[in-house]
């Protein structure tokens, strides 16, 4: 957080009115009120912070992106295991901002418990898909059916460009196998389109 700005890549424009607050007051604001919090718990902060952000005049146009990353930031801050808070995955209500400062804890807490039993539950059927696929695509030969598998575990969506990059191999070998793949019900397209295409496993 030393550098705040740059953490967000926001500037204050050069021509701004000398009447209007800078970015820099706002943030330093910020980060006053979350270093005098040193002592709470990592969750805890990360919800004051999340909640304290549009106060603070550091949302651009409402949005809660970067209050939310920044908040999944500061659970993942002392590096005990956890290294990001899947919030969103638990639902709207533990960013719902309204009530008593107790009742959003109560709801972040509640959400990000939600949240980790799902990306837990996700994390057992890529598991269980992974097996899978590795038995069905014993037959095939080469390097590229055990590159695209790890892929897909990996990325929650890809696309024959993704897939190319990560698998170092050609885009008729990624396409080749994404469409045994599809066959055999292990991959899912996703977009319905003729071209854009992107693929998921097939839980």
């Amino acid at each position: 957080m030393a550098d705040f700005a740059a953490f967000l890549d926001r500037r204050d424009p050069e021509n701004i009115d000398d009447s209007a607050e800078r970015f820099q007051d706002r943030a330093s604001g910020w980060l006053d009120v979350m270093t005098a919090a040193a002592e709470l718990h990592p969750i805890t902060r990360a919800c004051m912070g999340f909640h304290l952000w549009s106060l603070a005049g550091l949302g651009q146009h409402g949005d809660q992106i970067e209050a939310a990353v920044t908040a999944a930031r500061i659970v993942a801050s002392e590096g005990k295991g956890m290294v990001f808070a899947p919030l969103t995955m638990g639902g709207a209500g533990g960013l719902r901002a309204s009530g008593q400062p107790a009742d959003r804890l109560a709801r972040w807490l509640d959400g990000m418990e939600t949240a980790c039993l799902t990306a837990m539950r996700n994390l057992d059927n890529i598991e269980a898909w992974a097996a899978r696929a590795e038995t069905e695509m014993a037959p095939l030969s080469g390097r590229t059916p055990p590159a695209l598998r790890t892929a897909l575990t990996e990325w929650p969506l890809i696309s024959a460009p993704i897939a190319e990059t990560l698998t170092g191999a050609s885009r008729a070998a990624v396409q080749r196998n994404l469409a045994w793949m599809e066959a055999r019900n292990l991959v899912r397209e996703v977009t319905g389109q003729g071209r854009y295409k992107m693929w998921r496993v097939a839980n």
